[in-house]
């Protein structure tokens, strides 16, 4: 049936340009006479490879020099207790829970010391991010902890939380390069990459260099300590080395394309196609409240499970796949990522438009 278009929330959409790129170098890797994926991550081509990532990533986001890039794996799930193993020095950290991602972190944080949920939005089902200007921060919280973007309830900090000089913690992991952002607000910002960036198997994380030491939690595992990771350069044991390339080849698309000021435009254009629709229409309806929108996910529902799971069939053999909502949530989700073209979006309202005319009643 040729390229779908991909609405998934991750594993999600590719730059076009980046998948033929890998496809003609995969077999020979710039005259290597093999592929990335079979290559040692000693050597000469691979440390190319893991080096002009790195440099190409701190051009985007313009990281400052005192900030380490890290290549991890275990997705965001293991960064949920790698954060409180390294920076839980007092056994006590403040969590904001915005969503399920930042509610699994909030307990696995709980394993390792106090953890102080000081802001939540779990009493309207997530649809909106609280107000973060002046929380109860206690002065012996070793760092303050947010989820960004929340991928399935579709909310987004528009304004970072008060932390009353406290160390800023935040899973970026779904709108990670979707806009510029000041690295230096953050103590720790990171992301898993298969949402916005590469495959899955990588995990990138932007740590302040003074919170990478010896002094972490007793019986850390070895592979969990950032200063391992540090220490190696992401090359303490074999990384995910083809989700690495990837993650490479879309930064550099992201360079071409014009960088992130370019991308946050592109993302603003095409979250407002969707939104104005869902906001006219008599059928669908946005689940979260305005002022708190992601222009990265975006969740509706006709408000009968019978009618959405019609949607989503009729959608999926039109060529629109992977709209279902997150199994917590039901309804539709529609992930609209930097890879995600501006037609699909206004090729999927259009289809919207058409079901809404059949469907309504």
């Amino acid at each position: 049936m040729g390229r779908v278009y991909n609405f998934s929330a991750g594993p999600a959409v590719l730059p076009e340009e980046v998948l033929k790129e890998a496809a003609d170098e995969m077999l020979d890797y710039k005259g290597t006479g093999m592929s990335v994926m079979e290559m040692s991550h000693r050597s000469k081509a691979f440390d190319t490879i893991i080096k002009e990532a790195e440099a190409d990533l701190r051009e985007l986001l313009n990281i400052p020099d005192n900030y380490k890039v890290l290549f991890l794996q275990g997705g965001a799930h293991m960064m949920f207790a790698q954060v409180p193993l390294n920076l839980m020095k007092n056994r006590k950290a403040a969590y904001i829970v915005t969503g399920q991602w930042a509610k699994k972190a909030y307990a696995e944080a709980q394993k390792y010391g106090e953890a102080v949920k000081v802001a939540s939005s779990e009493d309207k089902t997530f649809s909106y991010i609280p107000d973060c200007s002046d929380l109860q921060i206690d002065d012996d919280v070793d760092y303050v902890y947010i989820c960004e973007n929340n991928t399935i309830y579709g909310t987004k900090f528009k304004e970072l939380p008060n932390t009353k000089g406290k160390d800023l913690v935040s899973d970026v992991s779904s709108c990670f390069l979707s806009e510029p952002v000041d690295v230096s607000k953050y103590a720790v910002m990171y992301g898993g990459a298969q949402k916005n960036i590469g495959p899955a198997g990588v995990v990138i994380a932007i740590i302040r260099e003074d919170l990478i030491t010896d002094d972490v939690l007793p019986g850390t595992p070895t592979m969990l300590k950032w200063k391992t990771q540090a220490d190696a350069d992401s090359l303490y044991n074999t990384p995910p080395c083809y989700g690495i390339y990837i993650c490479g080849k879309v930064f550099k698309w992201l360079k071409k394309q014009g960088g992130l000021e370019v991308m946050k435009e592109r993302n603003e254009k095409k979250a407002k196609i969707l939104y104005d629709y869902l906001d006219s229409s008599k059928l669908f309806k946005g689940t979260v409240e305005p002022a708190s929108r992601s222009l990265m996910n975006v969740p509706f529902v006709t408000g009968d499970a019978d009618l959405d799971a019609k949607f989503i069939a009729e959608a999926t053999a039109a060529g629109f796949v992977n709209l279902k909502g997150h199994r917590s949530v039901g309804g539709m989700r529609a992930s609209i990522y930097n890879a995600m073209p501006i037609e699909g979006v206004a090729a999927l309202v259009e289809f919207m438009k058409k079901f809404e005319k059949e469907n309504l009643k």
